[in-house]
């Protein structure tokens, strides 16, 4: 398998190159972070998942944030480690394309507010409503540094694979062409039923699925 050697830009510097096997086939797996100065901290960092060749084509592109509870716990309240794999195995399968993992737990509340969304959820909140009662946004997130990676690797046109169209938006707002947008929609267990009922129709994620009379999940 042939793949291409990141290149950084003056934005962010490519910390180190690794190969890391999968169940999905073997990828490269690079750290990014911000150029910032040494003394600020936290740093903004970003790992990205390469597989094959990108020169000369629209590489498959996952933007993926962080979910301990859903990837490492194997939490039903969410998608996001289905849509992870999804995402792997697509581009296993195609032998080309990008995973881009932000650390951007909760939409970027970070995991102890997450954790305290939760807790809302639980007496009746839907995600939105939970953030919002502790004060925070809807959504953190504004995809600036995977951006900046994918200019770093020479990356001006992807395969989005994605639900949400604010990813969409962001990357052709960078003159990132997306040439073609892929749905993420996997079997969501039934846990994780309103969370996407609320994506769809607050967040304005574009599902297939319905969501109707859906009963609350103790």
């Amino acid at each position: 398998m042939r793949t291409q050697r990141p290149v950084c830009s003056e934005s962010v510097r490519r910390v180190a190159t690794a190969a890391l096997p999968t169940h999905w086939g073997t990828f490269q797996i690079c750290g990014f972070e911000r150029n910032y100065p040494p003394e600020r901290f936290p740093q903004e960092r970003a790992l990205a998942l390469l597989m094959g060749d990108h020169a000369n084509v629209a590489p498959l592109l996952r933007i993926h944030s962080q979910c301990l509870t859903g990837e490492a716990f194997g939490s039903l309240r969410c998608d996001c480690a289905q849509q992870l794999h999804m995402a792997m195995a697509m581009i296993s399968k195609e032998g080309v394309g990008i995973i881009l993992y932000e650390e951007q737990e909760g939409r970027g509340i970070g995991l102890m507010a997450k954790i305290q969304a939760y807790q809302l959820q639980d007496e009746g909140l839907d995600t939105i409503a939970a953030n919002e009662r502790l004060g925070f946004k809807a959504d953190y997130r504004d995809y600036a540094l995977p951006i900046e990676v994918l200019k770093a690797l020479g990356i001006v046109r992807v395969r989005l694979i994605s639900n949400n169209p604010d990813k969409l938006l962001a990357l052709e707002r960078t003159g990132i062409r997306v040439v073609e947008r892929i749905p993420c929609e996997v079997n969501a267990p039934p846990f994780a039923q309103q969370y996407l009922k609320t994506k769809k129709e607050k967040c304005g994620h574009l599902l297939a699925s319905t969501f109707a009379d859906i009963a609350e999940v103790a």
